[in-house]
């Protein structure tokens, strides 16, 4: 089990979904953690919190890098820095590239792309002063292939994908590290509204979700965010003080195809 007691982790996008799954696995690891989302967080605060770390929320609109900068800045004041940077903050668009609506390109572009830039190099000076760190991606499958209606969201992974890179590059001799992770289909509010589109049209609900994971996912289940959770665990553990730069699919064998 990774210890993370004393360490402070910021998730973006943490209330629900996938980064919700992250912050409880770390949290479980004794970690502290920053939840960030809309909202109230009451809740949320509660639920984490049960495993006795300090818990704190910030409502930054991860589109605007002032809002991302107060969040830092809370960080620094309230828990002395962020030690564990998990960007998972996402939204999706599907639309054929010459139909995409130009403020949703920039949207998209914004949250799952630009707030990782301005999240990480802000983080980074203090993981830097402490001579340890990890900055986390959630990247997608997309970030490694691409998917046709999906022109935003997959040119921002594979930027995303391309920022982790050269964030572990320039942090090579330190004992910070930069991954990304890449899952597949996981049934989140952006997924389940895709299957919902599809059973509009007169599908069983059932059939519209086997028929969503049998075009890309030969598991024919989805990734859960636990599972993605504790790969997050191992990243931060000392077994994974190696691995830099890595774009690490949990994708149900899609990308084996």
């Amino acid at each position: 089990m990774t210890t993370l007691s004393g360490k402070t982790a910021l998730v973006t996008g943490s209330t629900s979904g996938i980064g919700l799954g992250i912050a409880l696995s770390l949290a479980k690891a004794g970690a502290n953690l920053i939840l960030n989302g809309f909202g109230d967080a009451s809740a949320v605060i509660a639920e984490v919190g049960q495993f006795g770390g300090k818990v704190g929320h910030h409502p930054a609109d991860v589109s605007d890098p002032a809002q991302i900068a107060d969040m830092i800045a809370y960080a620094e004041r309230e828990f002395g820095g962020v030690d564990i940077l998990v960007n998972n903050a996402g939204i999706q668009h599907v639309a054929p590239v010459d139909e995409f609506p130009v403020e949703r390109w920039d949207s998209i572009i914004a949250i799952n792309l630009s707030s990782v830039f301005h999240s990480t190099r802000l983080s980074l000076p203090g993981m830097r002063a402490k001579g340890w760190g990890r900055v986390i991606n959630i990247a997608s499958v997309h970030g490694l292939v691409g998917s046709t209606g999906k022109a935003a969201y997959v040119a921002a992974k594979h930027g995303v994908i391309g920022l982790t890179k050269v964030v572990a590059l320039e942090t090579a001799t330190t004992n910070v590290t930069c991954n990304a992770i890449c899952p597949g289909w996981v049934l989140t509010p952006l997924v389940q509204k895709q299957i919902d589109d599809r059973a509009a049209t007169g599908i069983d609900p059932q059939q519209a979700q086997h028929d969503l994971l049998a075009e890309k996912q030969p598991s024919l289940e989805f990734v859960t965010p636990p599972q993605l959770g504790e790969l997050v665990l191992f990243l931060c553990s000392e077994a994974g003080a190696q691995v830099r730069g890595a774009a690490w699919n949990i994708d149900g064998g899609w990308l084996a195809q």
